[in-house]
């Protein structure tokens, strides 16, 4: 298994995003609606996000620099399209290897109730069609992977593979969880994994699918990581996460207290400013409460890529932790 920490040259690609790139569409409600049940919001924004958009977006702020981070993606021929390509450049992502499809851009629809809670439904559209041979052989050379699974699983394996026998590190997000996921394929991609991130709903059902799971979310942590051989991080919301390497015993890692406004890109944010970390040379421990600290902020504003904090916002909130 790789060494979780490194360093890289400057000015050359760290952080490479293999996944998806969405337009969400975001409603703000009293109650997120049952089934059957129709729910009245004033309004909709439209705002950019799609996990490997949201986690690349989120680890470009946290490096603070040009370049360093690359995303992967496919997108249609369209406004939608159009727009995250604009979107993306902005904020500095190398966007060589992202894919033009034959299908329309992904769309998520958000619907965010008064507690900041928030429930998804995402159209999966150009997203299906990523394909990592269409992706520069160069690219896989980066530092750091990100991969999660709003992008077909076959592909993901594939990035992973070849990150792997480059010499990287492979930062697995594992949400949402594919619903034809089977053992041998979860077992493939932790063999290619060197982090996997998890929230609770995730981590059982990871657990429960390799037989080791455990009745909290610590013991199922440790019980995952001593069988796939990975480091195991489970977000746990307010409560912050808690990081388990394999044969050792899971520590916490706090969330600091912020004014919830809105959830929807707290993961993402943990998932991207945790891989820049990584990038930067520091190891697991110390990565994972960078992006602690960094997805708490996320969650005082609307939106996903809206929300995320820049690196002197998450330095700054450490500054007052400590």
């Amino acid at each position: 298994m790789s060494e979780i920490s490194g360093s890289s040259p400057p000015n050359e690609t760290t952080v490479l995003v293999f996944g998806s790139a969405n337009v969400d569409l975001i409603c703000r409600v009293r109650s997120i609606a049952r089934p059957g049940e129709t729910v009245l919001a004033p309004r909709y924004e439209q705002l950019f996000g799609g996990k490997g958009a949201n986690q690349a977006v989120a680890a470009a702020r946290a490096l603070g620099q040009s370049g360093l981070v690359a995303l992967a993606a496919a997108v249609g021929e369209d406004e939608f399209g159009t727009g995250i390509r604009q979107a993306l450049a902005a904020e500095g992502i190398d966007l060589s290897d992202l894919q033009i499809a034959a299908e329309p851009t992904g769309c998520a629809f958000i619907s965010i109730d008064r507690s900041g809670e928030n429930a998804i439904t995402v159209a999966s559209g150009a997203n299906g069609l990523l394909k990592a041979a269409a992706v520069s052989p160069a690219r896989f050379g980066a530092k750091v992977l990100v991969l999660q699974m709003e992008t077909p699983l076959s592909e993901n394996l594939a990035a992973a593979d070849a990150v792997r026998a480059a010499g990287g590190i492979v930062v697995v997000n594992l949400a949402p969880v594919p619903a034809d996921l089977g053992e041998a394929d979860l077992s493939h991609l932790l063999a290619a994994s060197d982090v996997l991130i998890v929230n609770e709903s995730e981590l059982t059902a990871a657990a429960m699918l390799c037989g080791v799971g455990g009745k909290e979310p610590a013991a199922s942590a440790e019980n995952l990581a001593r069988h796939a051989d990975v480091t195991v991080i489970a977000t746990l919301g307010s409560k912050g996460a808690i990081l388990v390497s394999a044969g050792e015993t899971a520590e916490p890692v706090p969330a600091c207290p912020v004014e919830v406004i809105d959830t929807t890109g707290a993961g993402d944010t943990f998932v991207g400013v945790f891989a820049a970390a990584l990038s930067q040379g520091l190891a697991a421990p110390q990565a994972a409460r960078r992006a602690a600290v960094a997805a708490s902020l996320a969650c005082r504003k609307v939106g996903a890529q809206t929300a995320m904090p820049s690196a002197a916002e998450i330095d700054e909130a450490l500054r007052e932790i400590r």
